[in-house]
Formats: structure tokens, sequence, C-alpha cells
């Protein structure tokens, strides 16, 4: 942004170009963007993502219900479930046959992943089943949330900011390159005198 300073330096210089002055308000133009769009981009990706996220707290929240499980027994192998909607836990260790009992009271049996250290037979632990009563992932909290459409916001802001530096530093490239374009064309025009000084051509 060194061009913004060029602004003021070349106002009265008998040697500015108009590309000098050009490229200071560009910089100056980009740097407003900045300081204006960035943050506006940022703010409305972020109260959307907010939205939506926490829109899909409340359906996760309505959908799931916390019940306790029983540990039947643990499973051979340690292959993880490829799905996240059957993990049971952040911290996975361990999958186990499990019983736990649906809400209308229905008992249900199957493989779920849990965090337990030592799943032995009969340990209880809580679980997360849909509707159906199937094991499901815990529902999203609102922190978590938050926390994701404010990483949102702050990535659309740092986008913003890249795109138009990027668009800023192409129109000064164009600008350049017509510049060295005029001077390659002056020189030619200048190239059959040069060092003819006084030869009346």
């Amino acid at each position: 942004m060194r061009a913004i300073t060029g602004l003021w330096r070349w106002r009265h210089n008998p040697l500015r170009r108009r590309t000098d002055v050009a490229e200071g308000w560009i910089a100056l133009l980009a740097l407003l963007l900045i300081v204006v769009a960035a943050p506006t981009a940022g703010s409305v990706v972020g109260g959307l993502a907010q939205e939506s996220l926490q829109e899909s707290v409340r359906q996760q929240r309505a959908s799931r219900h916390h019940v306790w499980a029983t540990v039947v027994r643990k499973l051979d192998g340690t292959r993880l479930d490829a799905d996240p909607e059957t993990t049971t836990g952040r911290g996975i260790r361990a999958r186990v046959l499990a019983d736990w009992t649906t809400a209308d009271g229905t008992a249900r049996r199957g493989a779920v992943t849990v965090d337990l250290l030592s799943p032995d037979p009969g340990t209880r632990f809580p679980l997360w089943i849909d509707r159906r009563g199937r094991a499901v992932a815990p529902p999203l909290d609102s922190a978590t949330a938050s926390t994701h459409a404010v990483i949102a916001g702050f990535g659309a802001a740092l986008l913003a900011i890249a795109l138009i530096e990027a668009a800023r530093r192409l129109i000064v490239w164009r600008m350049v390159r017509h510049r060295y374009l005029s001077w390659d064309r002056a020189w030619d025009k200048a190239g059959p005198d040069w060092g003819r000084t006084g030869a009346g051509s």
C-alpha cells in the first residue's frame, strides 16, 4: 500500500505519470474496500451461519433423546464405524454390544462406539438415540455452533481481503505491463536515431 503515500508525493512532482497517480488511487480504493467490505462480508456470512447452525441445534435437540445403555459385551476388532452418526462420544475407545430402552419403552440392542476405558458387561453409559431408537451422535451444542459461525465469518472476511488484494495486484500488473509496452514502442521509434545527434534525421 505504499502507493497511497505516493498520491501525496506525486501531487506536484513534474516527473509523475498518470499511471503513478492511478496506482495510488487503486491502492486507496482497495484499502477502503478492505476496511468496509471485508468486515461486512464476515458479519453477513457469520450471521447466516449462526442462524443455520442454531436451527440445526434446535432440530437435533428436538429429534434426539438421552438414555442410559448397558454394555452386553465388548465386540472384537478395533474398526471404527465410518458413520459419525453412530458414535456416542468424542474420545472413541471401544465398540460394544449394548442394550437400551427407547422413549416409548421398546427394548433395543445394537453395536455402538463408546468412550469407556473398560467397557465391562453391565457397565452403564449415556447414549443419544433418534426417534426410531437408533444410536446417534450427541446434538450440537449452542457454544460449538457459535464458534463455527465465528470461524465462518472470519474466513469470509479473510477471503474478501484476499480477493480485493488479488484484484488490486492484477490491475497494477496490467498497468505496469502496458507501461512497458509503451516504453518499448517509444524505444522502437527512437532506436534508429539513437546516438546520431545532429544527423538531421
